[in-house]
């Protein structure tokens, strides 16, 4: 089940951001909660104007879906959230697994395919009709990785058999990486480095 947070800790956040002007990223890292529960508790003081948690429904109480077409539209419209973050949001008292068992009926299934926003396709399109022209012996790939905190989570849902396509920053704060190179199939100068990887790393 999902962690609940006390009524006053969920005012201390809100207050630092709204009264102090913290950002919500410092406050998630100030207080030791995510993005997205922040997220949440702003919009349920928007709608509700307060901060008190939904009630939790004790088992054998049915609280069940009616209406797939406002759940198939809902669970398209919030294919980022979790199952606990949906069962907040969804109009309507009902448990983490019950969405999940209704996503299972309307055949929505865990995925995520990232791109970057700041990627150029006539750029890449370019890159890659020159590649074509290259001995492969004389290709060198080079790629990193790394851990990095993030606010977005690594999957969606969607329905089977469809890929669910999301945006991500490419810009970094907090990383570690590891890089190296290949050619020929044999590995060439790997190394780490903390922060992020841009075109003084890179050229080192």
């Amino acid at each position: 089940m999902p962690k609940t947070y006390s009524y006053d800790l969920r005012c201390k956040v809100i207050d630092a951001i709204e009264l102090d002007g913290m950002r919500p990223s410092e406050a998630s890292e100030l207080f030791h909660i995510s993005r997205n529960t922040i997220h949440l508790w702003q919009r349920l003081k928007a709608e509700t104007g307060d901060l008190h948690p939904k009630p939790v429904h004790h088992p054998g109480h049915s609280h069940k879906i009616t209406d797939w077409d406002k759940f198939r539209a809902f669970a398209h419209e919030h294919r980022d959230k979790t199952q606990a973050q949906m069962a907040q949001l969804w109009d309507g008292d009902i448990s983490e697994r019950t969405i999940s068992r209704a996503l299972q009926k309307i055949g929505f299934t865990r995925k995520k395919t990232y791109g970057y926003r700041e990627r150029d396709e006539y750029k890449r399109a370019e890159f890659i009709e020159r590649l074509s022209t290259v001995d492969p012996e004389d290709i060198v790939y080079a790629d990193e990785s790394g851990m990095d905190h993030r606010d977005e989570y690594d999957y969606a849902y969607g329905p089977k058999g469809e890929r669910v396509y999301a945006l991500k920053s490419g810009r970094r704060s907090g990383r570690v990486n590891m890089i190296v190179a290949l050619r020929a199939k044999q590995w060439m100068a790997p190394f780490t480095i903390e922060g992020a990887c841009n075109r003084t790393v890179f050229e080192i």
